[in-house]
């Protein structure tokens, strides 16, 4: 993972985001719920502060920030210490894996997708949520990129970018849904789930080992 130290510093103000910012955040709890297993072992790549792991009933979550595993751990997720890259698990340990945004605050998006796919069983789902670059609200963080506490040295993927990389590390079956159609402080509704990509700021996508 990279650029660690906003996240390590800044805690407190990212968990609270999601409470600034409830209905956007139901909105993408609701379009990764759309998309992710019922049962089995999972794990969540970049877990933060357990803000999805937790409600979607992920046992585990992995993050290179000591601070942000505090909270998913009063949130009953199990904490491992950790980065993407270097996924501190044997191969095939989980039926499946999910990581929200923390694609791009990894060095090596390709590096991390094969190591999900290495710790995932034979027919185990990787589900990603993400920001689509060639969006309304992607374009928007990408202007104001210099003046964001979190995203200023992220690297934002448009949704062809993310089929590329998991078709060429090994994901297939590829499903998609989307949602945020508007930016987060004017959105007074839980926004609707749609399929496919191109339209919603909030992608996710599932592919199958």
């Amino acid at each position: 993972m990279i650029h660690t130290t906003v996240f390590e510093s800044e805690h407190e103000q990212y968990d609270a985001w999601f409470l600034r910012h409830k209905l956007a955040y139901q909105s993408e709890l609701l379009a990764v719920r759309a998309l992710l297993p019922y049962q089995g072992v999972g794990l969540s790549i970049g877990v933060g502060t357990g803000r999805f792991a937790a409600p979607l009933g992920i046992q585990f979550g992995l993050d290179p920030v000591a601070e942000m595993l505090a909270y998913a751990k009063k949130r009953e997720v199990t904490p491992i210490l950790g980065t993407g890259e270097a996924l501190p698990f044997i191969d095939d340990s989980f039926d499946y894996a999910l990581s929200v945004t923390t694609i791009c605050f990894v060095n090596d998006a390709r590096a991390m997708l094969c190591e999900a796919k290495r710790i995932l069983k034979p027919q185990g789902t990787l589900t990603i949520g993400f920001i689509d670059r060639d969006t309304r609200l992607g374009q928007h963080y990408l202007k104001h990129q210099a003046d964001s506490l979190f995203y200023q040295e992220a690297k934002f993927f448009s949704s062809e970018d993310i089929k590329t990389l998991l078709q060429e590390t090994g994901f297939d079956d590829l499903s998609w849904v989307q949602t945020l159609f508007c930016l987060p402080e004017e959105s007074n509704v839980i926004e609707p789930i749609m399929p496919g990509y191109g339209q919603g700021a909030f992608v996710v996508v599932k592919g199958q080992c």
